[in-house]
């Protein structure tokens, strides 16, 4: 099956199908993602998340269908798709024995870019990260070396960003450091597919979300269009409990000058419409 360009998607994919052994992890997947988006593939433990995106990457081939990333197909053009992508994987891939400015330093000599220095010392202000930039890595904090390893990816400036369960093991700060830098991305114009299993990540990020499950995408659209697929909630009223979320960032002093503590007491006793 061969699957024609499309002009308008960054990436495309129709009918990719991937088993290992007699196991079938994809079964005919089909979706597309505009430039400049943030598209968000929710799906358990095992549901095939991973292999999409090994698959978009050129790093697995599927065993039939096919997909374009900027409009070069993943198959047949595999070298093109490399050069118009960056992938971001589960675990930071930074040095630690090396500094920050060194890790991007290194990055743009492999990319064979001029000017180094200038374009570490642009990312490492970018991602908020030049107190820290001549600081080995081994210091840094989980949001930190994530940053780091986004910055990394974007030497060479990629159109489209692969991020694999970018948050995973970070605490709640450290995700929304990162969820901070996604935004920052997405609104340059570069296009984000994310694949996480936290509902909430998705539901703050993405245009467009898309739900796989038992190797097929089951649901498909932005966060209106898959809430309207669930009938109307009866309207009560009811007493607003903070989220442990909101206690962990109220108390470490998240909530705003002044704030903290005292916003969430009155969250407490506030009552809402739901």
């Amino acid at each position: 099956m061969t699957l024609a360009p499309t002009a308008t998607a960054a990436i495309s994919t129709c009918g990719l199908r991937k088993s290992f052994g007699g196991l079938t992890v994809l079964d005919g997947v089909d979706f597309s993602v505009d430039p400049g988006t943030v598209f968000a593939l929710l799906g358990s433990n095992g549901a095939g998340k991973t292999t999409v995106v090994r698959i978009l990457s050129t790093l697995l081939k599927a065993d039939s269908g096919a997909a374009t990333v900027v409009g070069f197909d993943v198959t047949a053009q595999p070298e093109r798709v490399r050069e118009s992508i960056s992938l971001t994987g589960q675990f930071a891939a930074v040095d630690e024995i090396l500094t920050g400015r060194e890790n991007l330093i290194l990055m743009a000599r492999l990319w064979h870019l001029k000017d180094r220095a200038r374009l570490a010392g642009d990312l490492l202000e970018r991602f908020a990260l030049t107190d820290a930039a001549d600081r080995r890595v081994g210091t840094y904090s989980g949001g930190m070396r994530r940053r780091l390893d986004l910055a990394m990816s974007l030497i060479g400036d990629p159109p489209v960003l692969f991020l694999d369960e970018p948050t995973t093991g970070l605490d709640p700060e450290a995700r929304l450091e990162v969820w901070a830098s996604i935004r920052e991305l997405a609104g340059r114009g570069t296009t984000v597919l994310l694949t996480t299993q936290y509902l909430d990540e998705a539901e703050q990020l993405a245009d467009r979300i898309a739900i796989l499950h038992e190797g097929r995408i089951i649901a498909n659209g932005t966060l209106a269009e898959l809430q309207a697929l669930l009938p109307p909630a009866m309207v009560e009223y009811v007493k607003k409990e903070p989220t442990l979320e909101d206690v962990f960032l109220a108390i470490v002093g998240r909530g705003g000058a002044g704030g903290g503590v005292d916003d969430a007491a009155e969250a407490r006793t506030r009552e809402e419409p739901r």
